[in-house]
């Protein structure tokens, strides 16, 4: 295999960005071509009654009759389609209806910013509505070239390949959920900072980490599924103290700090179901109030996605359904195909949650910004060695100056353990979990389809499909997932953007 440094990893960060730039023009000029060529199925996107708070600020804006370039207006706001709807409404008017609170804030929030600042001078050339269309393209557009980045950045640590990172991230870039990326969804603030909380929590910056997965959880619902990154840290960290340090008062304090942490990332969007029980149930009669405010736990999410969505479990299995089911199974083939893959190249390590050596020697790993990896069998495995690399790099700042040098990752020539293929780093093991879980969610509860954006921000997923196209033997599984990509990325903008079902 070629040198990580045959190629400075600041020439591949700006690969990663001319992409990530060049993909995102491209769907948008395939979201211009088909909404020029195609008549959309739904033609009632500019249909929007004035908000119901007669104090809104907004209130005036809502249609653009009087704005200077009505017909620019009306393209633009012909664009917002499906669940982007919600979203502008959000911005616009705030949570006015029980469903509209199935949206988290963190998207609504950067449009409003966004739309009264920036874009605030276009209000009297197109209407406000159409300027908080042009807010949440920018927002989504700009937040996936970072999370394209945050992904080159993170793969770089996790594969200690510079060449296998930049394959994962250009798969990233034209990933098959690509639409979404380009649209007014909330799925590119949700990458940027389970990516960027990724990539911080790995180098040793877990209060940064912090931040990241809780904004995260006020983008998306399941950004609350990052809280898991810190349970796993946080066990391996008091197994370190409690049991090879020997002191009891670490690990207490380990697993406060890993506790609060957990907490934090929870927070928002605990905040905002409270949020949504304040303005729909407090200060009514109980024979007045909707059925979720009188339960033990009042989830307002939950309610939502049951009642509206007709979410839950195996609720979408159905045979109507199956077309689908075959629409989200390449994305699920290659979730499972993934974490089998993972699974079988180091199934001690796996089964035991990284306690485990392949020989059987227990280990732990005292934080997530270790650059550890465990050999395979092509490797050198003996106590000596492991125990010398396990000291090598147990001194975080020490760490932190092997892969942090001039603002761009440098990874150390002697740690090149990872560009085997046997090789199995620790944090890869809450990544599949995370992954499966996801996975199962998806197909489960789910609708089904949804799967294809749903899992389109899990790094192993691009980690797998570079390794598969790193090996000759594996070439032409490379070309069909390119192709995959392509076709989604084409029938995808071609059906969404029209008001056509698609994921």
């Amino acid at each position: 295999m070629k040198s990580s440094r045959s190629n400075p990893p600041n020439s591949h960060q700006t690969i990663i960005l001319k992409s990530a730039i060049c993909s995102r023009l491209l769907l948008i000029g395939l979201i211009l071509l088909w909404r020029t060529v195609l008549h959309p199925y739904d033609t009632s996107s500019p249909l929007n009654p004035n908000c119901l708070s007669s104090n809104s600020i907004t209130h005036h804006h809502n249609h653009n009759q009087n704005s200077l370039l009505p017909q620019l207006g009306s393209t633009i706001e012909d664009s917002i389609v499906w669940d982007s709807v919600y979203f502008v409404r959000i911005a616009e008017c705030g949570y006015e209806y029980e469903q509209s609170y199935a949206f988290l804030p963190l998207l609504p929030i950067c449009i409003f910013v966004l739309s009264h600042t920036v874009f605030a001078p276009l209000v009297p050339f197109i209407g406000l509505r159409a300027v908080l269309a042009l807010a949440g393209y920018a927002v989504n557009n700009v937040a996936f070239v970072f999370a394209a980045i945050y992904l080159y950045r993170l793969s770089a640590i996790i594969l200690n390949d510079h060449e296998a990172a930049l394959r994962a991230s250009l798969l990233f870039c034209f990933n098959p959920a690509s639409i979404f990326y380009s649209s007014i969804y909330s799925d590119s603030l949700y990458s940027l900072f389970s990516l960027g909380g990724l990539y911080h929590l790995m180098s040793g910056s877990d209060n940064i980490a912090v931040l990241w997965f809780a904004l995260s959880g006020c983008a998306r619902s399941n950004g609350v599924l990052n809280a898991g990154y810190f349970c796993f840290q946080t066990m391996h960290q008091v197994y370190h103290d409690l049991f090879l340090k020997k002191d009891a008062r670490l690990a207490v304090k380990a697993f406060i700090i890993g506790a609060l942490r957990c907490i934090c990332t929870f927070l928002p969007f605990i905040a905002f179901q409270a949020y949504g029980y304040y303005n729909i149930c407090h200060g009514h009669a109980p024979e007045e109030m909707r059925p979720w405010c009188k339960s033990k736990i009042p989830l307002l999410y939950n309610y939502i996605q049951s009642h509206y969505w007709k979410v839950g479990f195996l609720r979408y299995f159905q045979l109507k359904q199956l077309p689908n089911f075959l629409l989200a199974s390449p994305i699920l083939s290659l979730a499972i195909c993934c974490i089998l893959h993972y699974v079988r190249s180091q199934p001690e390590i796996f089964f035991s949650l990284g306690f485990r050596a392949p020989n059987g020697q227990k280990r732990s790993i005292d934080s997530f910004s270790s650059l550890d990896t465990v050999p395979g069998p092509n490797i050198a495995t003996s106590k000596e060695t492991f125990s010398t690399k396990m000291q090598e790099y147990d001194n975080l700042r020490q760490r932190r100056q092997m892969i942090e040098r001039d603002d761009y990752l440098v990874l150390p020539e002697e740690h090149d353990l990872f560009q085997k293929p046997e090789c199995f780093h620790a944090f890869v093991i809450p990544c599949i979990l995370h992954l499966g879980f996801m996975a199962a969610t998806a197909f489960l509860v789910m609708h089904v389809q949804v799967a294809t954006r749903f899992l389109s921000a899990s790094p192993p997923l691009y980690w797998f499909a570079s390794h598969i196209m790193s090996h000759g033997t594996n070439k032409r599984w490379g070309y069909m997932l390119w192709a995959y990509s392509t076709a989604y990325i084409f029938l995808g903008s071609m059906l969404f953007s029209n008001f056509y079902p698609f994921t």
